[in-house]
C-alpha cells in the first residue's frame, strides 16, 4: 500500500528551549522527571493507497520518561473530525507507524496506547507564529526563534536530528501551551517548541 505525506509539523514539549532530546538525537535526557509533549502535523498534500487526504490534521500527545531512548512511552491520537471513516483509518495506520514510515521505527518505544479520540483541528501557519488546536485538549502556539543580529535572516536550524518527523527543524518558544487530554496533562507555555515542513513516503 503506497502513501505520501506532505505539510507542516508543530511541536511543544515540557523542556526548556531548546529541547535536549531532539537537539541531541535522543541521546540527552528531557529536562523534567517526564518528557511531556504535543506533536501536530497538518497535510498540505497526501494519498493513501489512492484516497485523498489532504487538508487533514493529526495530533499526538506523549508522556515519556526523562531517557526518551528507554521506551516505555505513553502515547495518545487525536483524528480531525473532518476525515471520512476512510481516511481516519489510513491516517490512523500510518500514525500509529502500522504502515511503515518514521512512525514505525519508535513502535517498539510504546509501552501504552492511550487511544485515539476525533475532535475539531484547527492548524494555522503565520510566518513564524504555528498555532494548533485541538478542540478543549489542546491549545498551543509557538514562535520560530530568530537571531537578534539578524532579525530578517533565516532562522537558526537544528539538524541531524533523528527525530521521526523531520531531519531538520526551526527551534521556537510557546507563546501558549495547554494540553489536557487523552491522559497527558501538562502546561508547555513558555517552554520548548519545533517547527518544520514534513515529506513522508511508505
Amino acid at each position: 500500500m503506497a502513501w505520501h505525506l506532505q505539510g507542516t509539523y508543530v511541536e511543544n514539549c515540557s523542556c526548556e528551549v531548546v529541547c535536549p532530546c531532539t537537539a541531541s538525537a535522543f541521546a540527552a535526557p528531557a529536562d523534567y522527571e517526564r518528557c511531556n509533549a504535543a506533536l501536530a502535523w497538518h497535510i498540505d498534500s497526501g494519498e493513501v493507497d489512492g484516497t485523498d487526504v489532504s487538508d487533514l490534521s493529526v495530533v499526538l500527545v506523549l508522556d515519556a520518561p526523562q531517557q526518551m531512548s528507554e521506551g516505555n512511552w505513553r502515547v495518545g491520537m487525536f483524528m480531525d473530525d473532518r476525515a471520512s471513516d476512510e481516511q481516519a483509518e489510513k491516517l490512523g495506520g500510518i500514525f500509529s507507524g502500522q504502515m511503515g514510515g518514521p512512525l514505525a521505527n519508535v513502535v517498539p518505544l510504546i509501552g501504552e496506547n492511550l487511544g485515539m479520540e476525533v475532535a475539531s483541528i484547527e492548524h494555522i501557519d503565520d510566518g513564524r507564529r504555528h498555532r494548533v488546536t485541538v478542540g478543549d485538549a489542546i491549545e498551543m502556539e509557538i514562535e520560530d526563534l530568530v537571531s537578534p543580529f539578524d532579525p530578517d535572516g533565516p532562522p537558526p536550524k537544528l539538524t541531524e536530528t533523528k527525530h521521526p518527523a523531520s531531519s531538520e527543524f526551526t527551534p521556537a518558544r510557546a507563546l501558549a501551551g495547554r494540553i489536557q487530554g487523552l491522559g497527558v496533562d501538562f502546561s508547555g507555555e513558555g517552554k520548548s517548541g519545533l517547527s518544520t515542513p514534513f515529506s513522508w513516503s511508505g
